[in-house]
């Protein structure tokens, strides 16, 4: 990103003194202009062109622009190539120019807002531009945060403000910052003028949740922390107004420190065309060879006998340097080979299909009013290449919205509903739901089934009142009071949110806190508790606690946290409750409900005294304070006592079981990556039908060392292959893998697996010595389940993946967690949820449900790759069909590099008569409806194996290219030796001869895109016939009398177009040349039809069979509407149907269409071209295909 400052070198330390510019200006700090934009008026010809002369088709076109400047080798006109490119060139450019434009125009916007800025003790209005460290500015309500400013006073008590940080990070929850105690008195201009405070801390970084420095000032030195800092892009709300010291300006704001570029992704269709340009650029320079040799043997043996008629040029003194200018000639005329306007051709394509996306209206979201996005264009073909999806589990299969489902407190589970007879009580038995109107603050969205707990409650059961209590202490929330008695929480999490609303409705009402106090209604009494420290949430940590003293003076440490880390915690005494409780857990994590143990500890007044003068200690360190804090806060979080434990629900989205059960057919392989506990993850996995009972093993890797990961991965690949040897394959097992080159014995192993892996475990499965056992294991299973993983492993876990198998993987999550994974994988997707933007911002494509992956890849994807493919071979095709006609006719005009065609004819070919048939068929083509598509998830195989464009199928195009061209020349060349006009004259003269081949060349590259097209509207009609019409019409034009009398040295040729189509041998010569030329085509796709179809013509034949029943029924009688495919799914997200659901028996799909067609051969010839995929991999193989059962 450019930037206004110049480059510096790295700080160390950021040094800001308040209100002394001079002092601060000696560091040259950033000032606090940004710039986004790449260019100026001055700057965007040259830069623009160096960037898109960086490309190498640009630069190859310009050399042969050069090239043909020198009159000596030049053949053809310099406008044949200077046109497209300039074209080229043109459009590249007025992009660019747009883009940077807006960029500009943001800029200027952002630059430019006004901000209050303390200048020689007077509040002064400046640009943002103008703001310099060290400046301390006035912020109002409602306004931007003008840069990266250390809270110093506000207009609410204890220096209190809020903040929207919606810009940052997409969260729309307020949050709270909040001065240090010294500076929050400076509320007076007078007393901020004088203030000389020095901040030194931590250099630029793109953290924006950490934050450490100290303040010296009089003396004293202050620790400093991220909640009293406002970074740029922030919002000031519900605050009259504030006073900020700038510590990062412009381009060291947090902000634009996050605002670095992603990683560039390319297809693997984008490297392969890379390859085939050098290859054909290869072909290229052999033809010329060809021909230069030939024109030197030619001018040496014939051409010197006719010096008198054909003297050699004055530069010329010799038949081999003849050839050597011959040989550049060439290169010039055969240029077309490599066509410039293919690039742009695909980037028109892909544009097309990213709108096709975002205009999906079954991809809109209404209840979001959040449409599908495609944030890239370059990708959309590598959607129909998926093998690997990497999904999240929170947010992403699950809605992410918490709902407070159960509980053990004391040992006692609540939650759980009987009948008279003591058994659970379906969800459609219950009796109504407990009555909450004792509390007028009671949340009346908040629905609980078990009346006991409340009976609890209300009787003052000790537990159950403190359980509550720490629920409504131990968080993080905001409390907002819009009118009298109706409360609103905002939660930095659902789960909190949850939490607090829990303990709301069972009377321990959370109403407003302070930076020292937290005040609740505990059954209806106000109780003010002193907060004296809260130890925040981390993903390390994975707990929090606060520290609060109640009104009778007493201290105690309230704790909440992941029951791995908690359980390790407590004292020894309540092992007994321990036991039990454990239990609970266990039941509830096998229900698939997020859990989470309380505890809490009482401190004397002496201990903790001495601990927070630890605590201040640490937090004042300059080196190494964040485990300085962690190592205090771990000292008094032991020997804790256990309360309880909560258990919250988080329900599987609508369609997520549908949604993999289709990719699974498709033969995609999802891997779940969750931060949540085993039991949770894998409960999910059979809800949403990742993990079946039908599936031969679940394998769970739970080791804690290195050891103990390998001999599990072991055993587990040993019982796979055991399996397979009863089954009758007779594979035999080798233990040791010796080299990354794998050829994997659980290729074909029967039955279908599972892996359930730890995140201690998956840390030692992904070191250097022990990926590869981990990857083959994985591979060979249909579903993997990673729990308890950090962000880092997510992307370790797909970069593994990317490194050693040949596939394209996809990873899609909701939140900042995920960011990294979705950065990593091949292709990103973020959905957008209730954890902010982090994941859409860093994405390649967004929408809002889980659901809809089902459509971007078996239908947007799958059909940008079956255009994209046929789009490269059809163009291919039609380039060599057109250029190597020059090439034949080399041979018959003494290798002198006359073209065939007329300059015109040659640049006008690929920008004017062959561009838009190619470019509809490439945006409008499809196979089979959208319907089919989903309906045949085998239909999205062919992309995953890489069939229809690769090393194989280009040859094919380049040889009916060839065979194309041989037609194309020898049949007029044949007919045109003795052939004469009407009135007896000779018919061949060179200008008929090259407009019978042109017009040859279109209508035979007209007629193949039509047997090219599948899907026919007006637009192809149009493009196809149109361009045939565009072709004659300046065919004529050319050869009129008008363009004569304007340019008589350029148009020469008066009513040659007219006179040669007159006659019916030229004729009868296209007609016989395109014949010639289409019907191997025909009859080959015709025997291919019936002999060996492919999927997607079955699913045509299909369809024509079933159009002609349904016409047959309607004339005889009126049948009703068979039922849906997937009506066979039963799910159900309420409680009271979880045997059903997790025995999977609820769920499975109903006759697939696709199984009657499974016995044809399209099946087969998929399956044996993936085997032979997979025997020549260079990778550890993936796990076994097993057919679909009829």
């Amino acid at each position: 990103m450019a930037l206004c400052a110049k480059k510096r070198p790295p700080e160390e330390e950021r040094r800001a003194r308040a209100n002394d510019r001079e002092y601060n200006e000696k560091f040259q700090y950033a000032s606090n202009c940004i710039k986004t934009s790449k260019y100026n008026i001055l700057t965007f010809l040259p830069v623009n062109l160096f960037e898109q002369f960086q490309e190498v088709a640009n630069t190859y076109f310009l050399f042969l622009l050069i090239l043909q400047l020198i009159p000596q080798i030049s053949s053809l006109s310099w406008f044949t190539t200077i046109v497209p490119l300039v074209l080229v060139l043109t459009i590249t450019a007025v992009k660019d120019a747009t883009d940077d434009y807006f960029r500009h125009k943001s800029d200027n916007q952002v630059n430019n807002r006004q901000s209050q800025v303390l200048i020689n003790g007077i509040l002064q209005q400046e640009q943002w531009m103008n703001v310099c460290v060290g400046d301390i500015i006035k912020l109002e309500n409602n306004q931007f945060v003008a840069a990266d400013l250390l809270l110093l006073s506000s207009s609410e008590p204890h220096g209190l403000c809020y903040i929207e940080t919606a810009e940052l990070d997409g969260e729309t929850n307020m949050k709270v910052r909040q001065a240090i105690p010294v500076t929050s008195e400076l509320g007076d201009i007078s007393k901020l003028a004088k203030f000389d405070g020095e901040v030194i801390c931590e250099p630029p970084n793109n953290k924006l949740d950490k934050f450490s420095g100290t303040l010296y000032w009089k003396e004293n030195k202050f620790s400093l922390s991220n909640q009293n800092m406002l970074l740029r892009g922030c919002v000031l709300r519900n605050t009259e107004w504030c006073f900020g010291l700038v510590i990062f300006a412009g381009p060291d704001t947090k902000l634009m420190q996050n605002s670095g570029r992603t990683k560039f992704k390319r297809t693997s269709i984008d490297r392969l065309m890379n390859t085939l340009v050098l290859w054909i650029f290869g072909f290229l320079v052999c033809m010329g060879v060809i021909l230069a040799i030939g024109n030197a043997i030619w001018e040496y043996k014939v051409g010197t006998r006719f010096q008198v008629y054909l003297p050699w040029d004055e530069a010329v003194d010799s038949a081999f340097f003849s050839g050597f200018l011959s040989f550049w000639s060439y290169i010039i005329i055969l240029n077309t080979v490599v066509p410039i306007s293919l690039y742009v051709s695909v980037e028109v394509i892909r544009l097309g299909h990213s709108y096709f996306i975002n205009w999906d209206k079954k991809m809109f979201c209404m209840k979001k009013r959040t449409p599908a996005e495609a944030r890239t264009t370059t990708l959309n073909e590598e959607l129909g290449q998926v093998e690997y999806i990497f999904s999240d589990k929170t947010g992403t299969l699950t809605q992410n919205i918490m709902v407070f489902n159960k509980c053990s407190i004391n040992g006692h589970s609540y939650g759980d509903v009987f009948d008279v007879l003591g058994h659970k009580a379906e969800l459609g038995e219950r009796p109504e739901p407990v009555d909450f109107s004792f509390n007028p603050l009671a949340d009346k969205k908040f629905l609980f089934w078990d009346p006991t707990l409340l009976e609890a409650v209300k009787m003052g059961d000790p537990h159950t009142h403190e359980f509550f209590r720490l629920l409504s202490l131990c968080h993080t929330v905001m409390s907002e009071e819009k009118n009298e008695g109706e409360l609103y929480y905002k939660a930095q999490s659902p789960d909190e949110g949850a939490l607090v609303t829990a303990a709301r409705n069972f009377g321990f009402v959370f109403r407003f806190r302070t930076p020292k106090t937290i005040t609740v209604h505990e059954m209806g009494t106000a109780i003010t508790y002193q907060l004296l420290a809260i130890l925040d949430f981390n993903n390390i940590r994975k707990r929090m606690s606060v520290i609060v003293r109640n009104p009778e003076g007493k201290i105690r440490l309230y704790c909440k946290g992941a029951d791995t880390i908690l359980l390790d915690r407590l004292h020894h005494s309540t092992q007994e409750l321990l036991n039990a409780t454990t239990d609970h857990l266990n039941e509830y994590a096998g229900e698939g409900l997020r859990t989470l143990v309380l505890a809490y500890k009482d401190l004397d007044e002496e201990y903790y005294e001495e601990w927070a003068d630890r605590r201040l200690q640490a937090s004042l360190a300059q080196d190494s304070r964040e485990d300085r804090l962690a190592s205090v806060y771990e000292e008094i979080e032991s020997d804790l006592m256990l309360l309880g434990a909560t258990a919250i629900e988080d329900k599987l989205q609508q369609g997520v079981p549908e949604t993999i059960a289709l990719l699974t057919l498709a033969n995609i392989k999802i891997w779940v990556l969750t931060g949540d506990k085993q039991e949770t993850a894998v409960n999910i996995g059979y809800s949403c039908k990742m993990l079946t009972d039908d599936m031969s093993e679940v394998f769970v890797v739970t080791g804690h060392t290195v050891l103990e990961v390998r001999e599990e991965l072991r055993k587990a690949r040993e019982k796979m292959m055991d399996l397979s040897r009863t089954i009758g394959n007779g594979f035999t097992f080798h233990e040791k893998l010796t080299s990354s080159k794998l050829t994997s014995v659980l290729e074909a192993v029967a039955g279908e697996y599972a892996l359930v892996i730890n995140g201690h475990s998956l840390a030692h499965a992904l070191e250097a010595d022990m990926e590869l056992e981990f990857l083959e294991t994985a591979c060979a299973c249909k579903a993997v389940i990673c729990c308890r993983v950090t962000p880092l492993q997510k992307a370790q876990v797909v970069e593994l993946v990317k490194k050693y198998k040949k596939a394209v993987t996809l990873a899609i999550g909701d939140g900042a967690n995920d960011v990294s994974m979705i950065k990593t994988a091949h292709i990103g997707v973020g959905i957008s949820g209730q954890e902010g933007i982090q994941a859409v911002l860093a994405s390649d494509y967004s929408f809002s449900q889980f659901k809809f992956l089902q459509r971007l890849l078996l239908v947007h994807g799958r059909w940008s790759y079956l255009r994209m493919c046929k789009f490269l071979c059809y163009f291919f095709y039609k380039n060599f069909a057109f250029t190597m006609v020059h090439f034949w006719f080399g041979f018959f005009c003494g290798f002198s590099a006359q073209t065939v065609y007329d300059q015109y004819f040659i640049t006008l070919y690929n920008i004017v008569y062959t561009s838009l048939p190619v470019l509809a068929m490439g945006v409008f083509d499809q196979d089979v409806p959208e319907q089919r598509s989903m309906e045949y998830p085998k239909l999205y195989e062919p992309g995953q194996l890489n069939l229809l464009f690769n090393k194989r199928e280009f040859f094919i195009c380049i040889a009916q290219g060839i065979y194309t061209s041989v037609l194309m020349f020898f049949i007029p060349y044949g007919v045109f030796a003795e052939a004469t006009r009407d009135d007896g004259t000779q018919l061949a003269d060179y200008q008929s001869f090259a407009v019978t081949v042109a017009t040859s060349l279109v209508i035979v590259v007209s007629v193949q895109i039509g047997l090219d097209t599948g899907y026919w509207t007006a637009i192809n009609h149009f493009f196809i016939w149109g361009s045939l019409a565009v072709y004659f019409a300046i065919l004529f034009a050319m050869h009129s009398k008008g363009l004569f009398g304007l340019f008589p040295n350029q148009f020469r040729f008066v009513g040659n177009a007219q006179n040669t189509l007159a006659q019916p041998t030229v004729w009868l010569t296209i007609v016989l040349t395109t014949v010639v030329c289409i019907m191997p085509v025909v009859a080959f796709r015709f025997l291919k039809l019936n002999l060996k179809p492919d999927l997607s013509d079955t699913v045509r034949y299909t369809q024509l069979v079933r159009k002609k029943q349904k016409a047959q029924h309607r004339c005889m009688r009126r049948v009703g509407r068979t039922g849906s495919r997937r009506s066979g799914y039963a799910f159900s997200h309420q409680e009271g149907f979880g045997e059903l659901i997790m025995s999977g028996k609820n769920m499975r799909l109903s006759s697939l269409a696709l199984s009657s067609f499974t016995t044809r051969s399209s099946s087969s010839w998929i399956e044996s071209l993936r085997r032979k995929k997979s025997d020549s991999a260079s990778s550890p193989s993936g796990g076994a295909d097993k057919p679909l059962k009829g």
